[in-house]
């Protein structure tokens, strides 16, 4: 018959543990015994099982299959459990030692630990506070369990302090001042995730160190990594332990002056960090709950990428004069087109950098602000607020402005505006997410805007990608047959032998042969020929074949003649101008 504590309460002295009160009952040893175990382990503070198996009292095998008969749990042979294969993120590892715990696995809404005590209320209900679920107890050899319990610690703590590291240091003010107060006054709390913190700082560093533009942070059921978006390319960097993905994201919500306690939607958040005296780079947080946690990514924003000049970025001096005239008008509309993550933003930025002077109002509205730039006038748009691109153009037109960049045009209600005001005397510079510069008057015009408003308006249209630059110390001529560059859109007068394609090796100083990116442009002003065929309601192809006939090369050319350069490599080119 199994022995239940209430049945025991009746019979023996109230301060005598419970797996004492069970070996009386069994008759394995005399109250007295048990009492003075007791007072022993209390004066030595140690354990009462721990007493008991080290005074001889009681074998651990004895003490295991006693309780397994009492408490009616099954029993393990911990020696057969793989400490490689268990769960890491079912309990803290502090609970784990402090109890002598083992979890095993969560079915539905029960916890199974392998424990030597199961009469350990106190161990039981913080479990059950922590696990937010109900246990089930397996009963494992004190002894044994003590032993795995110890290496498995060790195990998780070790791979923490390798991936972290020991000699790093960070400006935690640099972060934020948002902390809640219950963190900050909680000087064990901060301790405690001292790991975590270092975890996240040294990738932030790392990241930037390397020239990342993303950061994923992506939790999965049985493990969890950390990959880096570099030269346009995700990398996995690093496989943390599954049990700090809940710490790593609060870690990360707090500073991002986040709801930590909102798990269920998707939230949207920035935090800063100082990395030398005069530098401090802009991340944007994004949050999204997938099926095991948030999944977290983190975009970098530079403010130096956009003072980098516009020599950096790759256009050629044609394409660059062209650019330089139309920003140095007085009105106007300039579109920036590309996909996500082609450089748009960077460029406008750098347009408008060259444009902040003392004497010049510019005001910008953005879904968000991504680069942070002295002496311009930045709006964040918030839809739910009421305050969109429309709303803030409108507020922008009473603000006595010279300048006006829109982040996106996305509606025709924004459209009319912007057109408005490049019509009555301002500069306007915005994008659109189009394949290449012809498209996107074919796209105004499908919004609803009127052809005479889109040739009196709009005068430059700039297409671009991001191709991945040759590393200069490693890449090597590439014999790519005579077929497959007039494939490729060469022509025949250009594959002459007068230039040498290169392509990529890969070496310690690159990433597989390629280091940086390079922008691919495609830089259409709007001429006088073109405004006709505009009015005319002409096609995307008449625009393109005017265009090529006044020496505007597409994307695909573009791309071509950096190959020629050796900037990049064809496969490169043909990879991001898929035609």
């Amino acid at each position: 018959m199994a022995v239940t504590d209430s049945h025991l309460k009746d019979t023996l002295t109230p301060a005598l543990p419970g797996v004492g009160r069970v070996l009386v009952m069994a008759g394995k040893f005399s109250q007295k015994l048990a009492e003075e175990a007791h007072r022993k382990a209390q004066t030595a503070g140690r354990p009462y099982i721990a007493e008991l198996i080290e005074s001889g009292a009681v074998s651990a095998s004895e003490l295991a299959h006693t309780l397994a008969h009492a408490f009616s749990a099954p029993l393990i042979d911990v020696d057969a459990l793989d400490p490689q294969r268990l769960p890491t993120d079912l309990i803290d590892v502090k609970l784990s030692l402090k109890y002598r715990l083992l979890a095993l696995s969560k079915r539905g809404g029960r916890l199974i630990v392998v424990t030597a005590d199961p009469s350990d209320h106190e161990a039981a209900e913080k479990l059950k506070f922590v696990s937010q679920s109900g246990v089930e107890w397996v009963i494992g050899e004190y002894d044994k369990l003590a032993r795995l319990v110890e290496k498995h610690g060790k195990t998780v703590a070790d791979s923490m302090d390798s991936i972290v590291g020991k000699d790093f240091e960070f400006d935690e003010a640099a972060l934020g001042s948002d902390i809640p107060a219950a963190e900050a006054d909680d000087p064990q709390a901060e301790v405690d995730d001292a790991p975590v913190v270092k975890f996240l700082h040294k990738v932030l560093i790392d990241a930037i160190n390397l020239g990342a533009s993303d950061l994923h942070f992506e939790p999965y059921e049985h493990n969890y990594r950390v990959r880096f978006r570099v030269d346009g390319e995700l990398q996995e960097i690093v496989s943390p332990p599954v049990a700090i993905k809940d710490k790593l994201a609060s870690r990360i919500k707090v500073i991002s002056r986040l709801d930590i306690a909102e798990k269920r939607i998707p939230q949207d958040g920035r935090m800063k960090l100082k990395v030398g005296p005069e530098r401090v780079i802009d991340f944007r947080v994004s949050t999204l709950p997938t099926l095991f946690g948030e999944k977290i990514v983190i975009r970098i924003l530079d403010p130096s990428s956009a003072r980098m000049g516009i020599d950096a970025l790759g256009y050629e001096p044609e394409e660059k004069a062209r650019l330089m005239h139309a920003i140095e008008r007085p009105y106007g509309m300039i579109l920036v087109t590309g996909p996500t993550g082609s450089g748009k933003t960077v460029s406008l930025y750098t347009c408008l950098n060259l444009l902040n002077k003392p004497g010049v109002n510019i005001a910008t509205a953005e879904d968000p602000s991504e680069i942070n730039l002295p002496g311009v006038n930045q709006v964040n748009v918030n839809e739910k607020a009421g305050l969109t691109f429309a709303v803030a153009l409108r507020a922008f037109l009473r603000q006595d402005p010279d300048i006006i960049m829109v982040g996106e045009i996305r509606d025709l209600e924004t459209a009319d505006i912007a057109i408005k005001a490049a019509q009555t005397g301002h500069l306007v510079l915005s994008t659109l997410h189009t394949n290449d510069a012809p498209t996107t008057l074919t796209r105004m015009r499908n919004m609803g805007i009127a052809p005479f408003n889109i040739a009196s308006s709009v005068i430059l249209i700039t297409a671009q990608r991001l191709a991945r630059r040759l590393c200069a110390k490693c890449k090597q001529p590439a014999d790519i047959p005579h077929e497959a560059l007039i494939d490729a859109g060469f022509a025949e007068s250009a594959v002459d032998g007068s230039w040498t394609p290169y392509r990529p090796v890969g070496c310690n100083a690159c990433n597989n042969g390629y280091k940086g990116r390079v922008g691919i442009y495609e830089v259409m002003p709007i001429t006088e020929e073109l405004q006709r065929i505009i009015l005319a309601d002409g096609s995307a192809l008449e625009i393109a074949e005017q265009a090529r006939s006044e020496g505007v090369r597409s994307l695909r050319e573009a791309g071509l003649h950096k190959v020629q350069l050796g900037v990049t490599s064809l496969e490169e080119v043909l990879a991001v101008t898929n035609q």
